[in-house]
């Protein structure tokens, strides 16, 4: 049982796990709330758009449709490798699932069949649309696929959940296929396979840059090596592995060496968040004197 994360903690949670993120519109009060619960939350949804074309899938995400009103899940995950936030609390994506199948999620064990449809997935959820056809043609780009992963794995490691709490919506509800199709260099879209993805990226700091990912990489709020001397580091850096961890390592604890070019992606890191770190504080600031000036008013 967990309580969903706030929209501020999901967005930070995505970029710290390298996920190339745009906010979408009035995403992070676009909900369904006044319709049911939003939480307590217990995993995340996969799911496919049956839609083509960037924009107008995260459009339809947004909106929704007359028969089922937006936002049909959180988070949108273009071809481009792009995940676009559309919405924050209660979305319409899981409708009603199996709860034997909800049980195997919160317990974290292998999944049974989903036979039923008699819980409310919405409240339970969060969920994502991959934009593709799900025709068993349309093809995934690694990028996409990527990008998903990162995205199940910042969520699942925000609350401290194992991969078995990702699942498909094929694997929630009765009579659905999806997520559905050929993934590029993988074969057709195995959810086994996916949660082995988010398991492994789960192994490693949420900076972990292996894979076919072409988003941004993350910035991170410490100097890696700060806190290490030459001694510590030794022939390890001229062998290029074997580094203690950095201190600001989330999972230190688990992953307690580095290599070289882990230190030198995180120092990259760093260097190409502090313009947006710098931009985000003047905004902070210009907030503040604008508070500070409406209170003088007042008084």
């Amino acid at each position: 049982m967990a309580t969903p994360l706030s929209a501020s903690a999901l967005l930070a949670a995505l970029k710290a796990e390298g996920c190339q993120v745009v906010e979408y519109r009035d995403w992070r009060t676009h909900n369904r709330n006044h319709k049911g619960a939003w939480g307590p939350v217990h995993g995340v949804v996969i799911h496919h758009t049956v839609s083509s074309g960037e924009d107008s899938s995260v459009a339809l995400c947004y909106d929704g449709h007359a028969d089922l009103p937006g936002p049909l899940c959180h988070t949108v995950g273009g071809k481009s490798g792009k995940l676009y936030m559309v919405g924050h609390g209660r979305a319409n994506h899981a409708g009603s699932g199996d709860g034997d199948v909800l049980q195997a999620v919160i317990d974290e064990r292998a999944l049974p069949a989903d036979n039923e449809a008699n819980t409310d997935g919405n409240a339970r959820f969060y969920g994502i649309e991959i934009v593709n056809l799900g025709n068993g043609k349309d093809t995934y780009p690694a990028v996409q696929y990527d990008a998903a992963v990162r995205w199940a794995a910042a969520i699942c490691r925000a609350h401290g959940w194992g991969a078995a709490s990702v699942i498909g919506h094929k694997e929630w509800q009765p009579g659905k296929i999806d997520p559905a199709g050929p993934v590029e260099g993988r074969g057709d879209f195995s959810m086994d396979r996916f949660r082995a993805d988010v398991g492994e990226r789960l192994t490693h700091p949420a900076s972990w840059s292996a894979g076919s990912s072409s988003t941004k990489p993350p910035a991170q709020e410490e100097d890696p090596m700060a806190g290490y001397s030459k001694a510590d580091i030794g022939d390890a850096v001229i062998h290029r592995d074997n580094i203690p961890a950095p201190k600001s390592a989330p999972d230190k604890a688990k992953n307690t060496k580095w290599t070289l070019s882990s230190y030198v992606q995180s120092i990259y890191n760093t260097v190409v968040g502090l313009p947006g770190d710098v931009s985000a504080l003047r905004k902070d600031v210009a907030a503040l004197r604008a508070d500070v000036a409406a209170l003088k008013k007042e008084s």
